[in-house]
C-alpha cells in the first residue's frame, strides 16, 4: 500500500481455521488501502472463506478487523454498513427482482451512484432481466446484478468474490473497465479474489495465498 493512503481496511493478527482444518491464515497482518487490491491464489487456498471472515459473515478464530474506523468485534453493525458483500453461492435474494435485489443491496448506501449502476447495469446487458425475479437468472446473470450493485456502492469497502466466474467477454470488459476507474482518490476499496492474475486492472497491491 502506498504510505500516503489511509488504510480503509486494517487486518490485526488475524487467524481462521475451519474446525479440524490447518490455518487458512494465522497472525495475519495486512493495510488495505483505496483503489483495487487482488486476493490471489489457487483454488482451494482460502480465498473465498477469506472474503467471508473480512465481510464479517464467517467469524474469525482471533484477531481484529476495521474498515474505515468502525470495527467488527466492537460495533458490528457499523462495521458490516461499511463492506458490500454478496456471497455467490447464497440463494436469499431468489424471490426478489434483479430491482428489488438492487435496491435491498442499496439499502442504507448513502453513497449509491444510481447513474454508475445505470450505467454499469447496460454495459452488463441486464436490462431485459431487471425485472425478472432472481432464481429466474442464470448464474452469470445473478453474479452481474450483484456486481453492479457493489460497482455502484458507495461503501468504503467492496469484496467481490471470483468476479469473471460466469460472464461473457463484453460484460467482463465493463467489469475491467469500471474497475479501472477506481483509485486512492475515491477513498474506496475494492478486494478482488480471484484464481487468475488481473493485468488489465490498475492494482493498489497483491496479496498472495498461501500466506508466508
Amino acid at each position: 500500500m502506498n504510505p500516503s493512503s489511509p488504510a480503509l481496511l486494517r487486518i490485526d493478527a488475524l487467524s481462521f481455521a475451519y474446525p479440524d482444518q490447518p490455518a487458512l491464515v494465522s497472525g495475519w497482518n495486512a493495510s488495505i488501502g483505496p483503489g483495487v487490491t487482488l486476493l490471489y491464489g489457487d483454488t482451494g487456498t482460502g480465498k473465498s472463506a477469506l472474503l467471508q471472515v473480512i465481510a464479517g459473515t464467517l467469524p474469525a478464530s482471533s484477531g481484529r478487523l476495521t474498515v474505515a474506523g468502525a470495527s467488527l468485534d466492537a460495533t458490528p453493525e457499523a462495521y458490516r454498513r461499511q463492506v458490500f458483500f454478496v456471497d455467490p453461492t447464497t440463494d436469499r435474494f431468489d424471490q426478489l427482482t434483479a430491482r428489488e435485489c438492487t435496491a435491498s443491496l442499496a439499502e442504507g448506501d448513502a453513497g449509491f451512484d444510481q447513474a454508475k449502476w445505470q450505467a454499469i447495469a447496460d454495459g452488463f446487458s441486464l436490462a431485459p432481466h431487471l425485472d425478472k425475479k432472481m432464481f429466474m437468472l442464470s448464474t452469470g446473470s445473478k453474479r452481474k446484478v450483484w456486481m453492479a450493485a457493489g460497482l455502484a456502492s458507495g461503501r468504503p469497502l467492496v469484496l467481490l468474490d471470483e468476479p469473471t466466474a460466469g460472464l461473457d467477454m463484453p460484460s467482463t470488459r465493463c467489469l475491467w473497465s469500471t474497475l479501472s476507474g477506481f483509485d486512492g482518490r475515491q477513498g474506496r476499496a475494492v478486494l478482488v479474489a480471484s484464481a487468475a492474475r488481473i493485468d488489465t486492472v490498475p492494482l493498489a497491491a497483491t496479496i498472495e495465498l498461501p500466506l508466508a
